[in-house]
């Protein structure tokens, strides 16, 4: 199983990917850079990545699952509700591509603050 590890503000999250074109493409682009936004209970930021929405895209998620937002070529991360939520459903802006699934806590990713730096990069 491929794993990464991305370090977020002053979190670090490994993940394990999934067989899929999105994982596939994260992970060919590895390591890089980026910048985290917040949206309710939920990081995202952007990659160099680009690819087209799957087939099995979605935008309820579970804690911990990895989501790839095609429209912002971005990994979003959902830990709770965001602003578009219904009761305690992670819900995200858009249908997305799930890539991969955290293997530690994600809601450590409540301290992550808008700006914070971004590092993400290969397990192997």
């Amino acid at each position: 199983m491929r794993k990464i590890r991305m370090t977020i503000g002053t979190v670090a999250l490994t993940a394990e990917l999934f067989d899929t074109p999105t994982a596939d493409a994260i992970h060919d682009s590895l390591p890089f850079e980026s910048t985290a936004q917040t949206w309710g209970e939920e990081v995202y930021f952007a990659t160099p990545v680009k690819v087209p929405r799957e087939a099995d895209a979605k935008a309820v998620v579970e804690a911990g699952e990895l989501a790839f937002w095609v429209e912002g070529n971005s990994i979003a991360i959902g830990f709770g509700p965001t602003p578009i939520s219904r009761g305690d459903e992670i819900r995200l802006a858009a249908p997305t591509n799930i890539w991969g699934r955290a293997l530690d806590d994600v809601r450590l990713l409540a301290s992550v603050e808008d700006g914070d730096a971004i590092r993400v990069e290969r397990l192997e």
